[in-house]
């Protein structure tokens, strides 16, 4: 008899690249930051825009499971998307960014009075900021997610209109971005910098390890 043949398994293909589902600028020079080589895979959001979900909380949703449950949503369409497009299969990240106080979810503003009220809020007080990240490949999704604790300084009222004639808090949730000139009411930051910014890298990158992505 001859020599039985051996079957040699080959190591899984290494994942080079991933699409993201988000329109965040800050998501994107964050993945640039990374090294992480990426595509655009845009999703409608927002009214204006006729969104391709919902993210309205549920009834008694505690913030948690909101930011959890929104960005799996967020990867799902973005991988019915991307197969309704025809693209290739790669990983698609998702994620999704929220504010609370006193276990209340303090969404995007609707408008320059309403972020002041949230501004007023905010300040002289601790809130927290949830980043859910997920990540799907075909049937499989993954996430998780980081949690950072931010204290404000006193805000005055010519402080607080000040920043919302910037323009800088209307589309943002909490009605601030850590990235610009809300670094100045930032008395103590306990957690991720780069989470509250709206994608945590330590996080991040361990979730894209997972799938098989070669991070430098």
């Amino acid at each position: 008899m001859g020599a039985a043949r051996r079957t040699l398994t080959m190591p899984p293909t290494p994942i080079r690249r991933i699409y993201l589902a988000s329109r965040s600028v800050r998501r994107r020079e964050i993945l640039t930051q990374m090294g992480v080589r990426f595509e655009m895979l845009l999703l409608r959001e927002g009214v204006a825009r006729g969104s391709d979900f919902d993210e309205t909380p549920l009834p008694g949703e505690n913030p948690v499971d909101y930011v959890l449950r929104v960005a799996r949503l967020k990867a799902k369409v973005g991988s019915i998307r991307m197969n309704q497009r025809r693209l290739q299969t790669l990983p698609i990240l998702a994620a999704d960014t929220t504010v609370t106080l006193d276990g209340e979810i303090i969404g995007k503003p609707t408008g320059r009075e309403d972020a002041m009220h949230i501004l007023r809020r905010l300040s002289d007080k601790e809130h927290e900021v949830h980043t859910a990240v997920a990540v799907q490949l075909e049937h499989r999704v993954e996430v998780t997610l980081s949690s950072s604790k931010i204290s404000f300084k006193p805000l005055t009222e010519s402080v607080i209109r000040n920043y919302v004639a910037t323009g800088e808090p209307l589309d943002k949730a909490g009605a601030y971005g850590l990235q610009g000139k809300a670094a100045l009411f930032v008395r103590n930051l306990s957690g991720s910098h780069s989470g509250v910014v709206g994608l945590p890298i330590f996080e991040t990158g361990e979730l894209l390890a997972r799938f098989g992505l070669e991070l430098p």
